[in-house]
């Protein structure tokens, strides 16, 4: 998760989800009670740049070791907080737009090699074939032991027609085999929508982006709700990995009349954050069914468990990624900034998502999200905890089903797809054959 702050107003985010905090948070007096304290340790830090500027065999740049010094930071506590250089930073601003130049992959780290968590539909990457639980082995002349999800970026990022070469390693194969993908503008659409049977639609969201409430609305409207037409909506959030925060709970808030939709927990002022559903704008009270995965996360996860625990939604898939840390940006003088994992995520009835993720009421596999990495396989990933439980009368034990389906089935077809639509159609057969009272 992320939040993003424009002059006074928070505007928080989600994404593989961030938050951007230009209020400084009360840093300067944070630092000042700090450093008293770790006088003995920054004279190290001062020492050592001291030497190497002095000694090493090459002449070097003080910035470059002071943003290398923070990088190695950061990297060190877990796996979403970094530092940005200036152009990074510009470059995030950017994405969180859903337009920018690459190849449309998001990445991880596990056993300290990049991994695919998800690749965004329609984009070289997915055209390519490359899948979920690949391995990053190298990217052109460079092998990625080690390196970060940053540097990384930066690599597979560029204009527009220009190629790279990617090495993948994929757990059926012996060898890494070669991707050399031509990069394009990653416009992520992230609302489609299609009829799947007269009163049954489907939509889905791929990223959480500045006009994703909007674009539902609109699709949600093309399916018929305003008329009354829409009977059922497969609501499809596999393979989402995030995004904008408040995206999430306007989302939420358009099947939700009232009560808590996601609220979060931090330890420094003002990171404890809720979020309640309203009345107006709601939609009419059709069924609906929530398609997730193992690479649906953070924002995905927010918009599922809120609508699991008020029970307005069933959740059918795979367990999803368990992302439910907020990262809140912080930008810095130059130019520069940090990116700092500052509190974590809860559901109404107070679970916390984090290395947990939200386990579907109805379990269905498929072949393809099978070897999805999860928030819990990255390294330095923060433990999951407890939150503070909400009881809203609604609440109630969850029923689990699971159904595993035949492999050849599920690679000629969408099986999850299509057990929704199976469940939807059953709930008004069986309801329309219920004893008149």
């Amino acid at each position: 998760m992320f939040k993003m702050v424009k002059g006074k107003k928070l505007i928080p985010l989600t994404g593989i989800a961030i938050v951007i905090s230009i209020f400084l948070w009360g840093i300067n007096h944070r630092v000042s009670a700090v450093l008293p304290k770790a006088y003995e340790n920054i004279r190290i830090f001062t020492d050592v740049i001291s030497i190497v500027q002095d000694n090493y065999a090459e002449e070097v740049d003080s910035k470059n070791l002071i943003y290398g010094a923070v990088k190695g930071m950061l990297q060190g506590l877990d796996p979403h907080s970094s530092f940005m250089a200036p152009e990074e930073y510009k470059e995030m601003q950017v994405e969180t737009k859903g337009s920018f130049g690459g190849i449309g992959i998001e990445i991880g780290t596990r056993d300290n090699m990049l991994t695919v968590i998800a690749p965004i539909e329609d984009t070289p990457a997915f055209k390519a074939g490359i899948k979920a639980g690949d391995r990053i082995v190298k990217i052109g002349e460079k092998y990625t032991k080690d390196m970060s999800i940053n540097d990384a970026v930066k690599l597979m990022r560029g204009p527009k027609g220009t190629k790279v070469t990617i090495w993948i390693l994929r757990e059926s194969w012996k060898d890494p085999q070669e991707f050399t993908l031509t990069r394009d503008i990653i416009a992520v659409k992230s609302v489609k929508y299609k009829i799947l049977e007269e009163g049954f639609g489907y939509l889905r969201i791929s990223q959480f982006q500045e006009k994703t409430a909007n674009d539902l609305e609109d699709a949600l409207n093309k399916l018929g709700s305003k008329e009354g037409k829409l009977k059922g909506l497969v609501l499809d959030l596999r393979n989402n990995p995030g995004g904008l925060l408040q995206q999430a709970v306007e989302i939420a808030d358009k099947f939700l009349e009232e009560g808590l939709i996601v609220y979060t927990k931090g330890r420094a002022p003002g990171q404890d954050m809720r979020f309640e559903a309203k009345a107006e704008g709601t939609q009419p009270p059709y069924m609906i069914i929530v398609l997730v995965n193992g690479g649906s996360a953070s924002a995905s996860e927010i918009v599922a468990g809120a609508l699991q625990d008020h029970k307005r939604a069933v959740i059918l898939g795979t367990q999803t990624f368990g992302k439910g840390s907020v990262q809140t940006i912080i930008p810095l003088s130059d130019g520069s900034a940090i990116r700092l994992t500052t509190s974590k995520y809860y559901t109404p009835a107070g679970r916390s998502i984090q290395a947990k993720g939200i386990e579907p009421d109805i379990t269905v596999g498929d072949v393809a999200t099978k070897n999805h990495i999860k928030e819990k396989d990255l390294e330095r990933h923060l433990e999951a905890e407890g939150g503070e439980p909400q009881k809203p009368e609604k609440l109630e034990k969850k029923v689990k089903v699971e159904e595993k389906a035949e492999k050849e089935k599920e690679e000629a077809e969408d099986i999850q797809l299509k057990r929704a639509l199976d469940y939807l159609k059953s709930w008004y057969i069986f309801k329309g054959t219920a004893p008149k009272s």
